[in-house]
Formats: structure tokens, sequence, C-alpha cells
């Protein structure tokens, strides 16, 4: 009884950190870790990898050898949540809503046909091989949309753990920059125009940097268009987010859990808001250098990566080996047959 009773005031006795402290404290860790992956990923060879799955590896490296660091706990979920939304919100400005509608219409087509595809078969193949699903629904929905930024933004919306992202985004920016390479060894030996080269990019591969990476050999005009079918991809992240909050609710209603709340994803306004302004003020009523545009390009990218760090502290290296397998063999092979099928129907 008496163990008991000092157990359980033990438990009520947990160290107690200054706010502040904890809250500064917290956001450098991440900046710093960031600020390392970024180093790490100016290497040869993991240059093609980026800073955003380098970051993640060292903040998953230094959870198993170290452990979380709590006193930091409270800077780190601000970097993981806050900065996550900022970073979502800025991403806007990367999306020319005109240039889509305007030209982008006839590639529109494609990028719905590239995310049902995508995260109907992951899910399937999800099932098949009794991987986890809500890991795969992430990876079918980054394969499908633009990579990392897609599972970021529904990460809130289909309530998914902290882990579960933070696996989501790395493995998707690994794969996906195999694949860009794998796109930009295999150009030379294909009977594709550069046109048709920068389409099939654009509608098949992950993320925006990942287009870039393989459009931009095949020329100016290549990369343009590549560049204009991953953004109607980016484009339809918004309505694909309100499908998957009525899904989310249809669920919860189903499964008579009244408890269950689904945040509205604020975000995805601003997200909005932003890319409107882009779209018609900058350049118009708004004139801004292009080296500004790379500076606010590079800081969505980095506060981008301190976010994921916050997440990517909460990977066990256990569940990693036991749980991203499966998830990853379904979103490879779904990521192989579209980039076989789009390439087929170029």
């Amino acid at each position: 009884m008496t163990n008991t009773v000092a157990k359980h005031h033990t438990i009520g006795k947990q160290p107690r950190y200054s706010t502040i402290e904890s809250w500064l404290g917290g956001i450098i860790f991440t900046f710093v870790i960031a600020l390392a992956g970024f180093g790490l990923s100016k290497l040869p060879g993991l240059d093609r990898v980026g800073q955003l799955a380098c970051a993640i590896l060292i903040a998953v490296v230094y959870r198993q050898i170290w452990g979380y660091p709590e006193r930091l706990r409270t800077g780190i979920q601000f970097s993981a949540k806050r900065l996550l939304r900022l970073a979502i919100i800025l991403f806007g400005l990367k999306l020319n809503i005109h240039v889509v509608l305007h030209q982008g219409l006839g590639l529109l087509v494609r990028d719905v046909g590239t995310i049902v595809f995508s995260i109907f078969l992951t899910t399937f193949l999800a099932k098949l091989f009794k991987a986890d699903s809500s890991l795969s629904l992430l990876l079918g929905i980054g394969t499908g949309v633009c990579g990392a930024a897609a599972i970021a933004a529904v990460s809130p919306i289909l309530q998914a753990k902290d882990e579960d992202t933070a696996m989501g985004a790395g493995i998707i920016a690994l794969v996906g920059t195999i694949f860009a390479t794998a796109y930009t060894i295999l150009r030379p030996f294909i009977p594709l125009t550069a046109l048709q080269y920068g389409i099939w990019s654009g509608v098949s591969l992950h993320e925006i940097a990942h287009v870039a990476l393989a459009g931009a050999p095949a020329g100016p005009n290549a990369l343009a268009i590549a560049l204009l079918a991953k953004l109607g991809r980016v484009f339809l992240l918004v309505p694909l987010s309100f499908i998957l909050m009525y899904w989310m609710k249809r669920r919860g209603n189903r499964e008579s859990d009244s408890d269950t709340k689904i945040e509205f994803p604020w975000f995805l306004i601003g997200f909005m808001i932003m890319s409107l302004f882009g779209s018609y003020v900058l350049g118009h009523s708004i004139t801004i250098s292009a080296s500004i545009l790379n500076g606010v390009s590079f800081f969505t990218s980095f506060i981008l990566t301190m976010a994921m760090i916050g997440l990517g502290l909460n990977v066990s290296l256990k569940n990693l080996r036991t749980k991203a397998l499966r998830p990853l063999l379904a979103m490879s092979i779904t990521s192989i047959l579209l980039s076989v099928i789009t390439y087929f129907t170029m």
C-alpha cells in the first residue's frame, strides 16, 4: 500500500520546465537539426535526396540514441503543429491558379486520374498485404497529390499519428527521389518528345522537387509543362481535403463515436488565399523580385523541414521496421504502375 502511494506521488511530481525555455529551446532544436539536414543534403549523393529526408533521418537517429528531448517538448510540438500549418499556407504561393485554370484544364483530367488511381490502388494493396491502413492511406495521398506537403496537409483531417506522418513524409521523399533519378536516366532512351516527357513527369512523380529534378534536363519547355501538370495536382489538394473530411465524419457516424471531432483545416483556407494572392496580385498589382520569391520558397521548405523534425522525433525504428515495410511495398507497386500506365497513355 505504501509503495503504491509512493509510486503515485512520484508520478504526480513529473519534472516541470519553464514554458518559455521549453518553447524557445524546442524551436531552436528543430532549427539546428533542419540546418544540419540542409548541410547534409549538399553532400554528393545526398543532394538528390533533399533536406527534408536528411533532416527526418537525423531526427529519427537522435530519438533512438538519446530519446525524446522532453525538456524541449513545448517548442518541438510548436514546430510540428504550428510551423507545419504555416508552411502549408505559404506553399500556396507555388500554385498559380490562373495558369492551371487557363492552360492546364486538359491536364487536370489526368491529374484527377492520378490521384484516384494512387489512393485506391495503394489502399487496396495495403489490405491485400495486411499493411497498416493509416500509413498506407497517407502514402497513397502523397503519391497521388504532392508528396510530403499533401501528407502534412491531410494528417490533421485523418487524425493520423505524428509517427505515421513523419514516416510517410520520409518514405515519399526517398522513393520520389529514386523515381525522379530513374526518369532522368531513362529520358535519352525513351521515344517521347520533350513535351510528352514533361507531362509524364508532372503527372506521375511525387513532389514538385521531384518533377523539377526530372523535368529540367529535358529543357525549359518540358520543365514548364511538367510543373503545370504537377500544379494541377496541388490544386486538387483542397477538394480532396474536403472529401476526406466528409468521409471521416461519415465513418465516425457509422462507428457511433460521437466524441470524434474532425478539425476543420483552416490552414487550407490560408493556402487558397495565398494561391489567389500569388496568382492575381503578385506580378500584377505588386511586383516582387525573383530573389525575394526564391527566399520565401526556401523559407517555406525550411520551416516544413523543422515541422517534420518535430514529427520525426516520434518515430521508433522498431515500428519503422515492423510497420512501414508493407505500406512501402504497396506504395512502390502503385508508383511503378502509375509511371508505366501514364507513359503508355502519352
